[in-house]
């Protein structure tokens, strides 16, 4: 027991170190992230957001909350000065807005592909199929990848990603858009397999707030969680 004890930890330890390695095959990079979230159920974050505008040079920042359960569950909130609630299910996605007094309600195809922060962040995206990955090394005890869409879109031309090398979970990830605005997330706080609750999933407009409903319409490509 004790020889198997020291091959776990001498695997363990070689495992870090190829994270780490700048010759590290990127493709095995992303084959064990993606494993990592296969078998993560759920997980609760603080975040912190910065939206830079490319343009203008103006910058935003934000705070935030973020709950994920399996297969795609979320919700999503921005504290004050830029307050908002995201919540998605397998039927809708709800945006609601209190300094504007709306709620939208739109069909959640509009956060199912890779392209979309939030499945970079909550790791759903499928970053073997749909990416050609760079590895860059390492920053400040993470290892960095660069992630090029096959099939580049207006919401993202180019991400990178920040992951523990120890556990393979994503904790920082900055998305390019066509225009070269960034909207980049860094997770202050994460715990993986939290037990949620269904309410943690639900959403009722408050009484008074105007609601516009686009779930049955063609909507516009936007880009949420920005």
């Amino acid at each position: 027991m004790r020889i198997s004890g020291m091959f776990i930890a001498a695997g363990t330890a070689l495992c870090a170190l190829l994270w780490l390695a700048p010759a590290a095959n990127a493709a095995n990079l992303a084959a064990v992230i993606q494993q990592r979230y296969e078998t993560l159920k759920s997980f609760s974050a603080d975040f912190e957001q910065t939206l830079t505008h490319k343009e203008s040079g103006s910058v935003e920042r934000r705070q935030g909350s973020l709950l994920f359960q399996k297969p795609l569950l979320i919700r999503w909130q921005t504290a004050k000065p830029h307050e908002e609630t995201l919540v998605v299910t397998a039927k809708e996605i709800w945006d609601y807005l209190p300094d504007e007094e709306v709620a939208y309600r739109y069909p959640p195809s509009l956060v199912r592909d890779s392209r979309s922060i939030i499945q970079v962040i909550t790791g759903q995206a499928a970053l073997t199929k749909d990416f050609d990955v760079k590895p860059e090394g390492s920053e400040q005890g993470l290892a960095k990848l660069r992630l090029y869409p096959k099939e580049p879109a207006p919401q993202m031309v180019e991400a990178v990603i920040w992951v523990e090398p120890d556990n393979g979970y994503i904790r920082r990830a900055s998305i390019v858009d066509f225009y070269g605005n960034t909207n980049e997330v860094r997770f202050t706080s994460f715990k993986s397999d939290v037990r949620l609750k269904a309410s943690d999933f639900s959403f009722t407009p408050p009484k008074g707030i105007e609601v516009e409903d686009r779930i049955d319409h063609d909507v516009p490509e936007r880009e949420l969680f920005k």
